[in-house]
Order: C-alpha cells, then structure tokens, then sequence
C-alpha cells in the first residue's frame, strides 16, 4: 500500500509518497510560496533532487504539480503508473482540541471540528483544511485522514495540562495544556524502544525534539504524560524566535514600558525573542555556534547556554514526574545535529543515571546511541520520521474501516 502524506502550510505544500511494504520513501516534493514566484523541489528516491521556480496559484495547482510529477514517464521522474496505487491520504493537522485523541477518517463531521480548532491554531489549522480540500478535490475516491499534533498528548492527567486560573475559563475556552510535535515524540519514542530490543511499555523516556521550534516530552509506557509546549507553541524552552515560559507580568510591564499593545508584545515573544533575542543576529542555532566559537561572541555564547539550560530543566522535571528514567532521546535539527547541545544537556547528569560517550556523541543527523557504557540511563539520537509516523497512523485505521 502506498500512503501519500500531506502537510500543508498558508503558502507551502510538502508531499511524500511512501511505500508501506518497506515503510520507505518513493518521491518527496516540497512547494513553497504558492500564489507568488512558486520554488518547487522534488526528489524521486535514488537520484538527485530536481529543484525550479514556477507559476503556482493555489493549493490544488500545488499538489497537481506533484502527482503529475509522480506519474510522469520521462527522465526517471515518476514513481508510479497510475494514482489507484495511492492506497490512502494522510494529512497533518495541528490542532484537534480535546476531541480527538488519536488519528480520524476525514469527514464533514472532522471538518467543523478542524475549523472549530482554528481558534487555537489560527495559522495552521485553516491551511491544513486548504490541504484537505485540494486533496478532496484532485483525490476524490481516496480516504483521507488527519492526524493531529496534539493528539498523542490526549493522555496527560488533568493535573498536568490545567493552568491555575480560574476553572471557568477551561470550560468555556478550553483554555489548558495542549502540547505539540505528537508525531515526532512518538515516532522517536517507539524508534528508540526498538533500538534497544525493549517493550515500550516498560520504558519511562524524555524525548527531547529540539530545532527553531522545540519541545520535550515524557513518555512512561508509551504514554504521553506532560509536554513543555502548552496552549500554544510559545510555551516551554526558549526556542529560535520564541520566549519559551517566561513570568507572565513581563508581558504587561513591557506593554506599559514601550507603550505596546497586547498583540505587539505577543509578536515580540513569538518572532523576536528567544535565540535571536539573546544573540540579537540570527534565530539558526549554527549562525550562534559559528559566532560563539570561531569569533568569540558572548551573546551568541549565552544564547546558546540558555537554550540547553531550559531543555535541562525539563528534562530533570519530567524525570522526576515518572519517578525514574530509562532513556532520553534527542531530535530535530538540533537535536540531531549539535553535539555540543546534547552534552550540555547531559553534562552533570550522572546523579540521574546519565552519561555521554563525548566520542560516540560526535555523530550528527543518524541514528546512534551516545551514552557511555556506564550510563543507567540510555541516550539516544533518533532523527525523526514525523512523515513515516502519519503514514503509518493512515495506514493502520484505514485497514480498520
């Protein structure tokens, strides 16, 4: 069965084609800055990428580039003979709410539930519906399905994704603890478990998905059980753009100080701050680590400190909330590429059972384990398959229906 994966952002489309027989990719395509000068990037499994700009108008044009592309008899371009060989539709949606707590059929009824949600997602879950539609449009005979970023954070306990405000405001704003990167978390968690020739469900592991946009995640039995990322991706560790958790009254002086309004001080956390705040030149990790090391810039160095500083706060935190660790797993660009962050992180960690190989922890963007031999705990890098883990939800719940 072949599962075509779709992530679709306000002017981007990211596709891929996989092959559920060997869960491996068979062609990739990345469009981006539909409705304007269209980049288009598309990569056939074995030969190289192919990348041209073009005319692109919308969503549905977006998609029709990359299926006629996968059907394409020229030059080694397409994949496949015919779109009967797309077995299923998997999309990426962001925000579910707490009404779905796994992967659903895409139906009128999940629809509304979608744009009901946009209220919590109001720039991601309208073009994940454009997405939708200009599937339903080019797809129509296939079943669709939407799997959710927050959904694998359904299971925490209420005593851990309630806010101390008043109660009221939960119910009828369902304002709480959502968290995100769901598919990521899993994915790593379940990856790692099978690395180590162990049952998931007798791990209690900290995943730890680390980029421009960062989170943790406690994962005990396979469980979600807290997440760093709460009501919104601001929440958490101090990430490329965004503040991470800062004392709420900040924001209120900072609207009195600079005579800002609310919405200006909430852009000023969720584009301006964190890595680029501190550093002040750039929010890419690298851009800091070049700065710091090879030209001696301090802010560029506290910026980086900072960032590692908050993920190790987490990870302590959520390795007391499951009362042991067994495992932690880093992911995401960074996570997969700094091996300067990952020994921050777990350097003075040998009280909880952690220590790094500083040898086996060179390695960047493959799948490796980095602890010492030593270390109770088992320090993982897993490069993340968000994509794999859709098609796989898509896959499983169609064979149900």
């Amino acid at each position: 069965m072949n599962v075509l994966v779709v992530n679709c952002g306000s002017s981007s489309l990211k596709c891929q084609l996989i092959d559920m027989d060997s869960e491996e990719f068979l062609a990739k395509g990345v469009i981006e800055e539909i409705g304007g000068r269209t980049r288009y990037s598309y990569e056939k499994k074995g030969f190289d990428k192919i990348k041209k700009e073009l005319s692109c108008e919308n969503h549905a044009d977006a998609l029709k580039l990359f299926l006629n592309d996968i059907l394409s008899k020229e030059n080694n371009v397409g994949v496949i003979s015919s779109l009967d060989e797309i077995g299923a539709v998997g999309h990426r949606v962001v925000h579910g709410g707490e009404k779905f707590k796994s992967a659903v059929i895409i139906n009128d009824e999940v629809i509304d539930v979608i744009k009901e949600c946009s209220d919590l997602a109001p720039l991601h879950n309208p073009a994940n519906l454009i997405g939708i539609n200009a599937c339903k449009k080019e797809l129509p005979s296939k079943p669709m399905v939407g799997v959710f970023d927050t959904a694998f954070h359904q299971t925490m306990p209420m005593e851990a994704f309630i806010y101390p405000i008043p109660f009221e405001y939960y119910k009828k704003y369902h304002i709480r603890k959502y968290g995100f990167h769901g598919p990521s978390h899993k994915y790593v968690a379940y990856r790692a478990a099978e690395i180590l020739g162990k049952d998931v469900k007798n791990l209690n592991i900290v995943t730890c998905h680390l980029g421009n946009g960062s989170s943790l995640c406690a994962v005990r039995k396979g469980e979600s059980i807290n997440t760093s990322m709460g009501f919104t991706p601001l929440a958490g560790t101090m990430m490329g753009t965004r503040s991470g958790d800062i004392d709420s009254s900040i924001i209120f002086y900072l609207a009195k100080k600079e005579n800002l309004s609310l919405q200006q001080v909430e852009e000023i956390l969720n584009k301006k701050s964190g890595l680029l705040g501190i550093f002040g030149d750039s929010s890419d990790n690298r851009d800091a680590e070049v700065a710091a090391w090879e030209h001696g810039n301090q802010r560029a160095q506290l910026a980086l400190d900072k960032f590692s500083y908050t993920v190790k706060e987490y990870l302590g935190s959520f390795a007391a909330l499951m009362d042991g660790l067994d495992v932690v797993v880093f992911t995401g660009g960074v996570g997969e590429k700094s091996p300067e962050t990952r020994e921050y992180v777990c350097r003075n960690m040998k009280h909880f059972g952690i220590e790094i190989d500083l040898e086996k922890n060179k390695i960047k963007g493959q799948e490796a384990i980095v602890s010492s031999d030593n270390s109770r705990v088992k320090v993982l890098v897993v490069p993340t398959n968000e994509e794999l883990m859709i098609a796989r939800e898509t896959k499983d719940l169609v064979a149900k229906v």
